[in-house]
Parts: C-alpha cells; sequence; structure tokens
C-alpha cells in the first residue's frame, strides 16, 4: 500500500458513470468486508450491495429532498453499499455469534470459548444497562468496519466514498431494512472517479503541533 499516495488523495465526488468495479475485486472487497473486525466480534452489521440501476435509483430517489446532492454519486457509482446496524441486541443474535464461532473452531479449547462467552455476555450486559450506550457502541463498530474497508478499497484501486446525508427512515423504508431488526447507519459509495471533476489541489490539515501530544 502507498501511504504517501494515500495520505495526499481526496475523496471522490464524481464518479465514472461508464465504468464498472470487476466482479473478482469486487468479491475481494466483499470477502474484506466480511472479515473486518468488530469488538467483541459482535458483527452488529447487515450489508445491501447496490449493484443494478434499479437498486441505485431506489436509493437515490430515497436519500430525502435535503440531500438530492447525493443522488448523482449514489447513480454515478459502479456500486453503493448501504450499511445497516442492529437496532437491538438480543440473546438470539449472541448465539448466533457463539455458534458460528464454534462451528468455525474460533477457540479449539471448549473452555476458552466458554469464557469467552461469559466475558462477551458480561461487556454486553455493562454496555445495555451500565453505558447504557448499546445503539452508539455497535455503531461505532460499524464506522470502523467502514474506514477499513475504505483502506481496502484503495489498496484494489477502487474509489470509495462514505456518505452521511440521506433520511435513513425514508432508506430504510424502501428496502424494508427495519422489519430486518436493523437500521441505516451510513452509505459507501463504490466506483472509480471521472477524471475531468476530480480535485488536484493539495489537502488541508492542522499541523503536527496541534494535532499530537506525546507524553
Amino acid at each position: 500500500m502507498d501511504l504517501d499516495k494515500l495520505m495526499g488523495k481526496h475523496l471522490t465526488r464524481y464518479f465514472d458513470a461508464t465504468k464498472t468495479i470487476p466482479q473478482d475485486t469486487l468479491q475481494q472487497l466483499l470477502k474484506f468486508l466480511r472479515s473486518a473486525p468488530t469488538s467483541t466480534n459482535i458483527q452488529p452489521n447487515h450489508f445491501y450491495v447496490l449493484a443494478t440501476d434499479e437498486g441505485k435509483q431506489r436509493l437515490a430517489a430515497n436519500l430525502g429532498e435535503r440531500f438530492q446532492d447525493n443522488a448523482e454519486k449514489v447513480l454515478n457509482s459502479s456500486h453503493t453499499i448501504i450499511v445497516t446496524t442492529r437496532a437491538d441486541l438480543p440473546e438470539s443474535h449472541l448465539n448466533a455469534v457463539f455458534s458460528k464461532e464454534r462451528a468455525d473452531g474460533r477457540f479449539p479449547d471448549p473452555a476458552k470459548q466458554d469464557l469467552w462467552e461469559s466475558m462477551t455476555r458480561d461487556f454486553v450486559g455493562l454496555r445495555n444497562y451500565g453505558y447504557k450506550d448499546v445503539n452508539h457502541w455497535m455503531e461505532k463498530q460499524t464506522y470502523m468496519v467502514v474506514g477499513l474497508t475504505m483502506m481496502a478499497a484503495a489498496e484494489l484501486g477502487v474509489e470509495a466514498t462514505p456518505l452521511e446525508g440521506f433520511d435513513p427512515t425514508s432508506v430504510d423504508k424502501a428496502f424494508k431494512i427495519r422489519e430486518t431488526g436493523h437500521s441505516t447507519t451510513v452509505l459507501l459509495a463504490l466506483g472509480y472517479p471521472d477524471p475531468e471533476k476530480q480535485y488536484s489541489n493539495p489537502i488541508s490539515r492542522f499541523d503536527e503541533e496541534q494535532l499530537f501530544t506525546f507524553a
């Protein structure tokens, strides 16, 4: 990965609608997305991968009146992913996570798996009843997954632009997302930049002295 190139790039605001991500590249990216870590392996997400014109048009039409400037990004992208997060954390979800871990042999020693499950339940209980921030905590895992996926996309030569300008109620309704126990957190537009509309000016960030404290 070329970190110098990555540090100097702007997020793509204009995609080239004539270019589509090759299927093998897309599958690599989705494989990475599936593997991205979350705290306690809680995996609170479901991803709607919009690859068809119909799917992207449905999303663009339901961004909300205030956010129509993002419609062009969605329509011109190769793919746009609706990234959703669980609305709550029921026992059934925990059991599903633990069952998959056991099936995959995450902890070959059953005693360690038992201990892990006990510790996870304790931590989730703390989020539910102590900090009372379980929804916010799960959304933090979502953003960690999105950030890592953006880095993976760059490595594969694909532009990835997160979009927060949308009406979640409208998007959820259009794709019947809330019926699944999830709600839309962020959109991730994927594709290739329009070369005639790319920014070439320098990025602007605070100086090191303002950002870093060493102790």
